[in-house]
């Protein structure tokens, strides 16, 4: 659990930095309109990574499986730097495509926390392992303004920084997971269809939640860079509004994974379906300079996504065969990020076209989709 969690907070605060930055960058060379493509190249690599790491936890163990992410992530930092100080934005793309492995790696950690756990504690591994999150995805918007003075003492261009730190962070991840579990599921040669398992109650509205979750936040939270950028916002402020958000996504995890396996999933994945929409309302009627306003919002966007991510994956960690669970994981979380992808490039096209009010009013009515499918699923327990 140890290695797990250092892990995942190392790479948590790698991501949260380089995501945010890369927006910044593309934005200052494309245009608003096309700001989220970096890091929307960030979520194709967590998806895709969800699907590869899976495969090489099968046959390698899980402790090679996360170091692999790991180190795809460290070489996609140091190729960040030299992307930036090039003003190569294919190239920053491509990093952030590296960058996105590790962050599957980070993700897939919960779910090797839960098989340590019998069923009835899963929520709580979860939890803790989605905890780990606070550390980075508070600390790494934090440390945008001093990793871009480091550069800059470098005499490097001051937006290398964060990708130098995101490198440091990754390496060092890959090197934590030494101490991690080696041992992988047993392979199993099922003959059910990946796509029927899918299909089942439990698979069904994790994956409603957990994608709607996923989109919501990442379409709100990719355009705050670029939207907080053009009102002239430095970064030291743009990582206050991010430090705030992350909070929420993560701080009270050990809660959720406790309400998880007290409660169930479902009551935890309708209350973040609740909790979301409430803050995309609040997000698109509050004033640009009302900065409590705000942050409030944004750290109600953040719980609410976490209790959406932690309900939806301690269903997966509960309530499927032991024999298929690995493969349905893997698979809802690469979909979960392919559907975020779609969200992140879309982000900033209607926050161009339309402003920031009416991104958040639209990713607020998503939940109407999950919250239909949570109704006509009722399982016998949670």
């Amino acid at each position: 659990m140890a290695a797990l969690f250092a892990g995942a907070a190392l790479m948590t605060a790698a991501m949260a930095a380089a995501s945010a930055v890369s927006t910044i960058v593309a934005a200052d060379r494309l245009g608003a309109a096309w700001g989220g493509v970096p890091a929307t190249a960030g979520i194709v690599g967590t998806g895709i990574g969800a699907l590869g790491l899976t495969r090489v936890m099968n046959h390698r163990g899980r402790r090679a499986s996360l170091a692999l992410g790991y180190v795809a992530a460290a070489a996609g930092g140091g190729l960040a730097v030299s992307a930036v100080a090039g003003d190569d934005i294919a190239g920053l793309t491509v990093a952030m495509l590296l960058l996105g492995f590790g962050n599957a790696a980070a993700q897939l950690s919960r779910y090797a926390a839960a098989e340590l756990y019998p069923a009835h504690r899963r929520g709580f591994a979860i939890g803790t392992v989605v905890w780990a999150g606070t550390v980075g995805a508070v600390g790494g918007p934090l440390l945008l303004a001093p990793w871009s003075a480091v550069a800059a003492g470098l005499g490097w261009a001051a937006f290398t920084g964060p990708f130098l730190f995101a490198a440091l962070a990754s390496g060092v991840a890959a090197v934590a997971v030494a101490g991690g579990p080696a041992r992988s599921p047993r392979p199993v040669r099922s003959r059910v269809p990946l796509r029927d398992l899918v299909r089942t109650p439990a698979a069904r509205s994790a994956l409603a939640v957990m994608a709607t979750g996923q989109v919501v936040m990442v379409a709100v939270m990719t355009a705050v860079p670029v939207e907080m950028h053009l009102h002239g916002h430095g970064l030291g402020s743009v990582g206050t509004v991010l430090a705030a958000h992350t909070l929420g996504m993560f701080a009270l995890s050990p809660l959720t994974g406790r309400l998880l396996d007290r409660v169930g999933s479902r009551p935890v994945m309708l209350a973040g379906l609740v909790t979301m929409a409430v803050a995309t309302g609040l997000a698109a009627i509050a004033p640009e300079n009302h900065a409590l306003a705000r942050t409030t919002a944004l750290f109600l966007l953040g719980y609410g996504w976490n209790l959406c991510f932690v309900g939806g994956s301690g269903r997966l960690a509960r309530d499927l065969p032991a024999s298929e669970r690995a493969r349905v994981e893997g698979a809802v979380d690469a979909a979960v990020w392919a559907v975020a992808a779609v969200a992140s490039l879309a982000s900033t096209m209607i926050l161009s076209a339309g402003g920031y009010a009416v991104l958040a009013a639209a990713a607020g009515a998503l939940v109407l989709l999950p919250a239909t499918v949570l109704m006509r699923d009722r399982p016998g327990h949670g």
